[in-house]
């Protein structure tokens, strides 16, 4: 795959963003220095999309990273990477939102940010002394407009080439385009056959907004996740038969649908097969036996229910598609 150009897909910003990005979240974070080298063996594969998020701690990683590909000529310029980035909840305010993007750009060591998301529909207190360990108390009311129109300021500021959020549904998406001046460009969403987002994948289409996939695999041996993609018996046939991986099918499935997907592996091999997917198509029949795969969200996201904050109930989280 080194050498060759993975595809793009024009947002409604008029940016172009490569439709397979590498996340970048991890458990048990390794240091910078072997992050780092680690994507830096990404970008010599031919990753060219980075997907992280203040919380998950790899943007000074993927900063050093994209100096060091620089040096080695691995890249020509910082505009050949496309790099996502993501406030924490604990940020997530009209007046912390800009702030929290100039700490991401010094970590990153870049002027800029190719897409910048909303990580999700809601509010942590910003003073938690760690800001993944918290109790329902420390969740507040989540405000849609102000704080979009914080991120519609870090476009103006030139400091995002691109703005969107993340796990919207149409709800809120409705709510939150009834007062913005920028249509969001990107809703990263979990999407994967087993997860397929039909309903929202339809809404976001006709207004414009390109809909991208994180756990695009059903964050197989994670924590949260399940095998309900790659043990997938109907994947399983179809890679078997394409002469593929199911996870090959899995991602060629979300790009063949017109959506985007970042996929995680530190490992040299799988990173490869993960942009291997251009030289085939799922044809008719193939596309419709994934259409009868049994639907089930994977993360559910019960910590982000408080009586504080702006969720109740998961029906209200995810606008009524639990």
């Amino acid at each position: 795959m080194a050498g060759k150009k993975i595809p793009e897909v024009l947002l409604n910003s008029g940016h172009k963003m490569p439709v397979i990005g590498m996340g970048t979240s991890v458990d048990n974070r390794p240091s910078n220095d072997v992050l780092a080298s680690i994507f830096v063996d990404a970008i010599e594969v031919g990753y060219r999309h980075f997907d992280s998020a203040s919380v998950y701690g790899t943007e000074e990683a993927i900063g050093i990273a994209l100096a060091k590909a620089l040096e080695k000529g691995l890249i020509k310029s910082r505009d050949e990477v496309f790099i996502t980035s993501k406030p924490w909840n604990t940020d997530a305010d009209y007046d912390l939102i800009v702030p929290a993007l100039k700490t991401t750009l010094k970590k990153l060591g870049t002027e800029y940010v190719d897409l910048y998301l909303i990580h999700w529909p809601v509010r942590l207190r910003h003073d938690l002394e760690n800001p993944v360990v918290f109790t329902k108390e420390d969740l507040l009311p989540f405000d849609i407009e102000g704080t979009w129109k914080a991120m519609e300021e870090c476009y103006k500021l030139g400091l995002a080439k691109s703005i969107g959020i993340c796990n919207y549904g149409t709800q809120k998406l409705t709510k939150l385009l009834e007062t913005a001046t920028i249509t969001p460009a990107v809703n990263q969403v979990e999407m994967n056959p087993s997860w397929q987002q039909g309903k929202l994948r339809e809404f976001c289409k006709e207004k414009g907004i390109h809909v991208s996939a994180w756990s695009a695999l059903g964050a197989y041996k994670v924590t949260w996740g399940s095998g309900a993609v790659v043990e997938n018996q109907i994947l399983q046939d179809i890679a078997a038969a394409k002469g593929k991986t199911t996870a090959q099918v899995a991602l060629r499935w979300v790009y063949q649908i017109g959506s985007s997907a970042m996929a995680k592996s530190f490992n040299n091999e799988r990173m490869k097969q993960n942009l291997e997917i251009f030289d085939f198509e799922l044809s008719e029949d193939d596309l419709e036996k994934i259409k009868q795969i049994p639907q089930r969200r994977q993360y559910l996201g019960d910590m982000w229910l408080s009586e504080n904050g702006s969720c109740k109930t998961l029906e209200e989280l995810w606008d009524g598609d639990v």
